[in-house]
Parts: C-alpha cells; structure tokens; sequence
C-alpha cells in the first residue's frame, strides 16, 4: 500500500462486494482527492444464501463505508436487472439517508418498479430512465452505455470519462451478436471507444478459466425446439427467472410444438410484465398461470419456473417434495435445467435431480445437451475485448479469486502492461500513474434474516450454525432458598438423541441426566449452593459434560432455575 499525497487528484475503484465472490455486486467509483471524494456507485445486488447461514435466503453488501460518506455519494448506475447487480436496491438504497436518483434503461427500470411495488414499503425511489447507448453526466462523471450481450435484455457497459482520463467497466456481458429479444453487442461502438483510448478497463472474470468462445442464444433455441417437439408428456424448463431472453425461447419452442405456456412464481410473472411493458414481448403473446395448469392436457402443455439452483422454496423444489397446491410432475416428465450451477449450489441442485430421477422424472441438464449457454465471457471472448479495448491497464472484478488471478494473468499475456486483481473493501487508485492500492475500507455482509438485516457477525446465525450440528437441552429447575431440588428437573430437548421410541437403547436418557443433577448440587457447598447463579452454572456444566461422555456431543445447555422461600430448609 502506497503513501497518498492527500492533495492529489485521482480516481479510485472501491469495490464493497463481487470481487473475491459471484454476486452481491457493489462498485464505487471515487473522484477527487484522498480528503474529499465524490463517489458513483455502480450496482447494488444481492447473492443467497446456503448451508452455512441457515435460516437466510438473501444476503447483501455491508454499506457500512458509503453510508457514513452518503453525502459525498452522487448516485447509483445499475448496468441491467439481475438479482446480483440490481437486488438490494429496495433494502440497501434507503439507508443511505438521502433519496439519491438511480439511473437505468427502461427495462431495468420497469423490473425495478416492479420489486418496489412488490415490496410495499411506501418509500420513494428517484428512478431516472436513460436510454440505451445514450450518453448522460452524473458530477464529473461524463458516462456513455454501450449495449452487450448477456442472457437478460438491456446489459450495459459503460465508458466513464473523467479530467483524469477514460474507464471502461464492462458489466456482464458475452460475445453474442445474435441476442434473442433485444439487441446485441455493439462492436463497432466498442472499436470506436478503443480507438478513442481507453486508460483503464474493469472487466468481468466469471468465465475467466474457460477456453473457447461462448456459445449463442440462438443454439440454445435451436436444442429447446428440438427437444420440446419430439415430446409427448409435460415439459417443465427451469431456469433464472430474470433470463428473458431464455423465457423467450421456450415461449417460441412451445408455441412450435402447440403447447401452451404455463408461469410459475410472482418473479416469472413480473419479468413478463417487464417485458410487455417495454416492447420485448408481444403483448397478444398468451401466458397461463399456475392455476390451469392441471387442465391442460399432458402433450400440450409447457411450465416454466424457477428453482433451477436447488432453493427448497421454488417453485421446482416444491414440485419435486410433493409439496406445490398445484403444480405436479409424473413419471416419464420432463424437467430442463436451462442454466448452469452455481459454484456453491453442487449439493441443493443434485438432491433435486435425485428427487426428480427417484420418481421417475427424466432430466435434461447443460452436460447433455445445449440447453444453457453461459451470459459471460470465457477466454475466446475475452481476447477480443482486450483487442478492441486495448486498455492500458486491466481491473478483473465479477469472480472468486480464482477467477480474478486467471483474468489479471490473461490480461498480461495479451499485451496489457498493468493489472491488478484486488478484493473487496480495497482502495485502488485508477489514475492518474500505475494502478496502486492506496487504502482499504471495511466491506462485510449483511443477512436478510425475516425481516431484519442483520451483520454477518451476529450471534444469532453462528448460535444456528452450532445447534444444526449439536442440538440444544432445556432444563427447568426449582430450588428452594437452601439450594434444594423442590421438584424433579423439567427437560426439553431438539435434535438430540435422547430415549425415545425411535431410540430405545440409548444411554442417553432424561432420568441419567437428572441423577447427575442430584449428585452435582449435593457436591456444591451449602453456602454456594444458596446463589443461583453458582447453582446454573455447576447443572450447566454437569448436563453438558454427561450429553458429551455419552453421545460425543457438546451440545447447547440452557439452565432455567426459579428459587423459592420455604420448603426444605
């Protein structure tokens, strides 16, 4: 880390998430000096949760940093509507103190209006619509979209122009000139902006350890009229709700197949509605819902939903338990997984391909044929960015540190002379000079646990952790002011294996443990053994110490004592 001349102008990246990870991405962009920055804040977006935060589905970047600097925030630029670069913005953006305009093109616009609506918090978002390819100013950001392909309509780079010089921050994007639904890559625009000179480029690296070149939606479409036409039971596709492009895929397989089109799950719904209300979707375009969907004849139908990475309360997940009000499968359907796995979602995806598998269900994945292609750039792509770009120096963000070491090294080798793979919560300076980090910032994460937003930090999701492992023993005692038992100890327990039906040659049993309560109050001294608090702590220690000689475990022990007046003395 380099000394600051606190005086300099300079402009800094600052990512506080979707850099070290996939998801959650949160881009600063920091002009001025190391004292007083104006910052523009590229994406808001979310990741999920899984095994390892129980009970949290939603998990966001700790605004902690730009929260305390809000006015000195000039606003925020979403680059397009997926989940993880637009969906925090409903809880995220009103803690930043000051109704700060967001910027978006309409789709993105209409998307997010929906999620407001949705939301019903009441609160007001300054949503400035943009078009594509236009150019606008934010401060003394002179910014210019350039529209890319991606599986979403509407994904934006932008050129941001500075008194310092010219950044170019891709977004999410692919090499697909043939977008299905909206308009593809611009290369001659991005030829022009590489030709104008392009100092810095910050640039997505999800696909950065894959050779070749991306495949294209039109292939995808291609394999889903196939596969669709040749068959004669249901057809469920499952892929991410937000992929319009793929909806409209199946929409036209399915339509060549005279099936009808089935939606499954608000967000289907309001990606449809987004769609109609930008042009992308013919409006006479026929949708049924959920509630026809068992008076459609088996031939004749096609269901599209959500729950392609495994979420237990998705629409696919619900199906596969048996657990949907409406939506069933046979043996001899046929699921489509029209997208890819997650890094992180491996074993919530498989045990609902067994699930399916076990009832008879066939299943269609990317592995046997191409009913997926990737929305990001793998190696093949990536060389002809850098050779339409030619940026003087490169910024990996959009991957795990895998992914970003690979992009900063395959950058060098196609003639960049500085790159720098950085994670979240450093300060980088972009320009003026060699990319430097000059600072870092705390970046963390919060969890959308029910209604709260809680640190990542917070006892209660570590308390969680630990009693999916160890289970948790309830122990109500009285005593009288001596320290005597005056009744025998009340026990509850969960998820330990305590004497039951089930388990009836256990050791481990309720009146074991009450014998050891006996024997630990008789050994604690008559003059200690009037505190309560001397009294909790000894059964605490004497319960959880037996659990761990019988079954292995330490488990939680939580000791409730009531003490008296009277009785024995």
């Amino acid at each position: 880390m380099s000394k600051q001349d606190k005086n300099q102008q300079e402009l800094v990246f600052l990512p506080l998430g979707g850099v070290g990870e996939i998801g959650m991405n949160l881009y600063l962009y920091g002009l001025g000096t190391a004292k007083k920055r104006k910052w523009l804040m590229v994406d808001l977006g979310i990741t999920f949760g899984g095994e390892f935060e129980p009970g949290v589905d939603i998990i966001f970047p700790d605004t902690k940093f730009i929260e305390e600097n809000s006015g000195d925030l000039l606003g925020l630029l979403l680059t397009h509507a997926h989940e993880d670069h637009y969906g925090a913005v409903v809880d995220l953006w009103p803690r930043l103190k000051h109704n700060l305009p967001i910027w978006c093109t309409p789709y993105t616009a209409a998307l997010l209006r929906g999620k407001i609506a949705d939301n019903s918090s009441g609160l007001k978002f300054d949503i400035r619509e943009v078009a594509m390819s236009s150019r606008f100013s934010i401060g003394d950001f002179d910014l210019e979209l350039i529209t890319m392909s991606h599986s979403i309509p509407e994904p934006n780079a932008v050129i941001m122009r500075t008194p310092l010089g010219n950044v170019f921050h891709t977004g999410d994007w692919k090499c697909d000139p043939d977008s299905i639904g909206s308009a593809g890559i611009e290369m001659e625009r991005l030829a022009y902006a590489g030709n104008e000179g392009i100092d810095v480029m910050v640039c997505d690296s999800t696909n950065a350890p894959t050779k070749g070149d991306s495949g294209t939606e039109t292939q995808v479409a291609k394999t889903l009229m196939k596969v669709i036409a040749g068959e004669k039971n249901r057809v469920i596709v499952t892929t991410f709700a937000s992929n319009l492009t793929r909806v409209l895929s199946i929409v036209k397989a399915a339509k060549a197949a005279g099936r009808d089109v089935v939606l499954a799950g608000r967000s289907m719904w309001r990606v449809v509605e987004a769609g109609r209300e930008t042009g992308y979707i013919d409006p006479d375009m026929k949708f049924y819902d959920q509630s026809d969907y068992g008076y459609l004849p088996k031939d004749k139908v096609v269901l599209i939903c959500t729950g392609s990475q495994g979420e237990g309360r998705a629409a696919l997940g619900r199906i596969a338990n048996r657990e949907h009000p409406e939506l069933t499968l046979n043996k001899d359907d046929l699921v489509i997984f029209s997208s890819k796995m997650i890094p992180g979602n491996e074993k919530s995806v498989f045990r609902l391909y067994n699930l399916l598998v076990d009832q008879g269900i066939r299943i269609l994945t990317e592995k046997d044929d191409m009913v997926h292609v990737s929305g990001h750039p793998p190696q093949g792509d990536l060389k002809k960015m850098y050779d339409l770009i030619q940026p003087k120096a490169a910024v990996p963000m959009h991957g795990e540190a895998l992914h970003l070491e690979i992009h900063a090294q395959f950058a060098r080798d196609n003639g960049v002379r500085d790159a720098k793979a950085i994670r979240n919560g450093d300060i980088l300076r972009l320009l003026p000079g060699k990319l430097e980090k000059v600072d870092e910032v705390f970046s963390g994460r919060l969890y959308k646990d029910g209604r709260l937003l809680i640190p990542a930090s917070h006892d209660a999701i570590r308390q969680r952790r630990r009693l999916s492992f160890v289970g948790f023993i309830t122990v109500s005692i009285v005593i009288d002011k001596a320290g005597n038992l005056l009744a025998d100890p009340v026990f509850a327990s969960e998820g330990i294996p305590i004497e039951d039906k089930q388990t009836p040659q256990t050791p481990l049993t309720y009146d074991v443990l009450h014998k050891e309560i006996k024997g630990t109050l008789k050994s604690v001294a008559k003059k200690s053994r009037r505190n309560k608090g001397v009294v909790k702590e000894a059964v605490r220690r004497a319960v959880r110490a037996k659990i761990n000689f019988l079954w292995g475990k330490k488990t939680v022990c939580i000791i409730m004592v009531s003490q008296v007046t009277g009785g024995r003395g």
